[in-house]
């Protein structure tokens, strides 16, 4: 694993808000970004109707700026989404101009390294959710900050000068050690790029990964079953013309949820396409019916009350372990894609299950092509 503060980009935003909304905690944590913004916004046109002396003729014009933009921010974070990284990055580059502009502006720099505490703030949430390039930026205009007002301070009173410097950079070196050892200890940067942003699924190279490994790991006396399931959310296209595209991002949020509480632990669970999802699973027997109603029940008791289709396809291990598992995989989900819109002509809701098939990669003829268990 890489070190938390490696020099290479990172890349875990989205790793951290795709568990933020498979968690349900996505707009309670925007809240409490919003609320923290507000606060600031706040606390800075308090300080334009203070009686505190400014530097400058317009130092009360750039600070009721700063208090804007602090607003604005607010709405952004209040919205029905979580902004994208790009966004994100925009955002921290504001913050990155306001906080100084905050802070030299005030005629006693004591105000001013008060103030420089909010730097603490957006450095622990760059070191969380961004990569060590931008946290270095904006550590660095912190620290620029804190030298200018401190060689302001030097020359009124140097131990208040040198302990207030002191104490401040200890606040932002602890607010970026201490958030980007979360990040390394959750192996978010690891696992950055296997990540479908919105469900917090694996998408679709991760899920091919982590299945082929499944397959290359099983042995030659191994008398379980793979079983692949494509799961497709019903009339989606529709759902999305009638509650639009917010709707259709809620509808998949909670299927991807659904299909998260309802598999077992070592299932492997991908977001694959738009109203795509993949499962795979090891059964003793061929028979998944029981896991794969309970999946289908699960999706058609989500609030939005939509319904999937799945195909499902079960196929004895012991043949595949000696061909390529992609090679294996790709033709396993064909046919449990093919399955899948059986299920979804014959009306949706329902599933369509391919028992022991005879996969053109092996030489076992010796199985059939089934489609029971209704």
């Amino acid at each position: 694993m890489r070190s938390a503060f490696s020099g290479r980009p990172a890349n875990q935003y989205y790793t951290l808000t795709a568990l933020l909304a498979a968690r349900g905690a996505q707009t309670y944590t925007s809240r409490v970004i919003a609320g923290s913004v507000f606060i600031l916004g706040l606390i800075t046109l308090g300080t334009v109707f203070s009686s505190a002396r400014f530097q400058w003729g317009i130092g009360r014009g750039l600070l009721m700026a700063v208090a804007v933009l602090c607003f604005v921010s607010t709405f952004i974070w209040l919205r029905h989404r979580w902004p994208t990284r790009t966004e994100s990055a925009l955002l921290v580059a504001i913050a990155a101009v306001a906080i100084p502009i905050g802070t030299i502006i005030p005629a006693v720099p004591m105000y001013g390294v008060l103030g420089s505490s909010s730097f603490a703030l957006i450095i622990g949430y760059t070191a969380l959710f961004h990569g060590p390039r931008l946290l270095a930026t904006i550590f660095t205009v912190a620290v620029c900050t804190l030298v200018y007002l401190g060689s302001r301070m030097i020359k009124v009173d140097v131990p208040l000068a040198l302990a207030s410097i002191a104490l401040m950079l200890l606040l932002f070196a602890f607010a970026a050690f201490s958030c980007r050892l979360v990040v390394w200890l959750s192996g978010a940067e690891d696992g950055a790029d296997a990540v479908e942003p919105l469900t917090g699924l694996l998408n679709r190279d991760a899920f091919y990964l982590q299945t082929a490994t499944l397959l290359a790991s099983r042995n030659r006396d191994d008398d379980r079953y793979l079983v692949i399931a494509v799961v497709n959310i019903d009339s989606f296209a529709a759902m999305v013309s009638v509650a639009g595209n917010r709707g259709g991002n809620r509808a998949r949020i909670s299927a991807g949820q659904a299909l998260r509480e309802t598999v077992r632990r070592d299932a492997i669970v991908g977001h694959v396409g738009e109203a795509e999802f993949f499962v795979a699973d090891c059964f003793t027997t061929p028979d998944s019916s029981p896991l794969v109603e309970r999946i289908r029940g699960a999706i058609a008791a989500t609030p939005s009350g939509m319904t999937a289709s799945i195909g499902v396809v079960s196929t004895p291990l012991r043949p595949l372990v000696e061909h390529p598992p992609n090679e294996v995989l790709d033709e396993v989900v064909a046919l449990a894609t093919t399955a899948m819109y059986e299920a979804r002509r014959a009306g949706g809701n329902q599933a369509r299950y391919v028992v022991r098939p005879n996969l053109s990669i092996t030489d076992d003829e010796s199985d059939g092509y089934d489609t029971p268990l209704l």
